[in-house]
């Protein structure tokens, strides 16, 4: 089975292998050409402080804490796009009212809008808001499309045939929108950890990662920047994947709906 996944993503494999190694060997010429810690660490000395990070309990607190504050933004972020697009597809009163709240979200300037929910609100609840005000409009844009491509013909004949309100939504909307939604799960959780370490540096969050990090800057501790960097885009990179095996759930579900 190892094998058959093997040679089934030989080309996907060997491409990110060559990737890795290509920004492997920029990172080593930048720091040859520079020799200054300070502006370009090295790659030893990077991956000493990655190792001894992940041997760390206050990076795993501190990334517990994080990861929470993500959980918690993506989780507001989803129920609210659901809940909005759902009753944009049924008004369009809503829908036009909801419209240029959306483009104003999308155009705000985050580092602006930090801020000044700092001076509102607390270093710890900040960067949950600010990944908040990123997610929202972005996940309503991929519900509204996934519910503008559900086929109306579908709806049509389910409703000339009486099936309920229930079954048209837990047996038509959703398994034709779920594919579309659970495909951008992992790439929104990974944007919404960035958004939050962000965040989080700006509002020097104590327990996170951006903490952390800013902490790091403070003290000019740069290989100890760069692996919490390192640790920050793995990290990202293993949510991506996990969330994105929710796709083959959804398969399985969807071969199991029947009216």
């Amino acid at each position: 089975m190892i094998k058959k996944f093997l040679s089934g993503r030989k080309i996907n494999i060997l491409c990110g292998f060559a990737s890795v190694a290509l920004m492997w060997a920029a990172w080593i010429i930048a720091y040859y050409s520079v020799k200054n810690d300070y502006l370009i660490p090295s790659f030893q000395s990077t991956f000493a402080e990655f190792w001894k990070l992940l041997g760390s309990a206050e990076f795993w607190s501190s990334f517990g804490m994080t990861f929470l504050r993500t959980l918690e933004a993506f989780a507001i972020s989803l129920i609210l796009a659901a809940a909005c697009a759902a009753l944009s597809a049924v008004s369009k009163i809503f829908s036009a009212f909801l419209k240029p709240v959306t483009i104003i979200l999308r155009t705000l300037p985050t580092l602006a809008v930090m801020l000044l929910i700092l001076v509102w609100s607390s270093a710890v609840t900040a960067p949950v808001i600010v990944t908040c005000l990123v997610l929202f409009p972005m996940m309503l844009a991929q519900f509204n499309a996934a519910i503008c491509g559900v086929d109306g013909g579908l709806i049509q004949m389910a409703k000339v045939y009486g099936v309920s309100k229930k079954d048209i939504l837990f047996k038509i909307y959703l398994p034709q929108i779920s594919p579309n939604i659970l495909s951008q799960t992992g790439a929104n959780v990974s944007l919404g950890l960035k958004l939050t370490i962000s965040a989080e540096v700006l509002a020097a969050t104590y327990n996170s990662l951006g903490g952390l990090m800013q902490t790091s800057s403070a003290f000019v501790e740069i290989p100890r920047l760069a692996a919490l960097t390192i640790a920050a885009v793995v990290l990202g990179f293993i949510l991506d994947v996990a969330f994105s095996q929710l796709k083959r759930v959804n398969s399985k579900w969807q071969g199991s709906v029947e009216f």
